[in-house]
C-alpha cells in the first residue's frame, strides 16, 4: 500500500470527487493501492460540518465518509476515467458509536469491480483502531456506449 503522511489534501481530494466545498469529508488521503484506500475525515467538530445537526454528527454520516472514500478510490484506481456512480444498495451497515467524534480514519476496500457497477466494503474507525461504522455499499456506475 502507497504511504505518506498526507499524499493529498482537502483540496487534492476535491478535485477527484463530486463532492465539493464543505461537503467533501475526507481530510487527507493517507494510503492507498488498487483495491484499498486509507483517508482522514474532516472532523465532526468541524465549524461549518453539513452533517452536523444539534451539535452532533450521527453515526449514519458515516455512510457518506466510506461511499467518499470509495470515490476518491475509484477515481485514483480507475484506468479511464468513468462518469459518477449511483449508490444503489448498502448491506450489513453496522454502527458501534453515536454520534462521530474526534478525529476519524476511513477506510474503503473494492471487493467487485464490473462494468455495471462496483461493491466496496467499508470502515470509519477512530485514531486507536475502534470500530465505528461498518457496512458495504452496492454503486451502478452509468451505461456507456450505444445500448444493446
Amino acid at each position: 500500500m502507497t504511504s505518506s503522511p498526507a499524499l493529498l489534501d482537502r483540496a487534492g481530494i476535491a478535485a477527484l470527487i463530486p463532492h465539493q466545498g464543505t461537503m467533501c469529508l475526507l481530510a487527507a488521503l493517507l494510503a492507498w493501492d488498487r483495491t484499498r484506500i486509507t483517508c482522514r475525515a474532516v472532523p465532526p467538530s468541524a465549524p461549518g460540518h453539513p452533517l452536523r445537526r444539534d451539535g452532533q454528527v450521527s453515526a449514519l454520516a458515516g455512510v457518506e465518509y466510506g461511499l467518499q472514500a470509495a470515490a476518491l478510490h475509484g477515481a485514483l484506481a480507475g484506468a479511464a476515467p468513468r462518469a459518477p456512480g449511483f449508490l444503489a444498495a448498502l448491506d450489513d451497515v453496522m454502527f458501534h458509536a453515536s454520534p462521530l467524534t474526534g478525529e476519524i480514519v476511513v477506510s474503503a476496500t473494492r471487493l467487485l469491480d464490473d462494468p455495471r457497477g462496483l461493491v466496496y466494503g467499508f470502515a470509519l474507525a477512530t485514531e486507536g483502531g475502534a470500530p465505528l461504522v461498518a457496512g458495504r455499499a452496492v454503486i451502478v456506475l452509468p451505461a456507456t456506449g450505444a445500448a444493446a
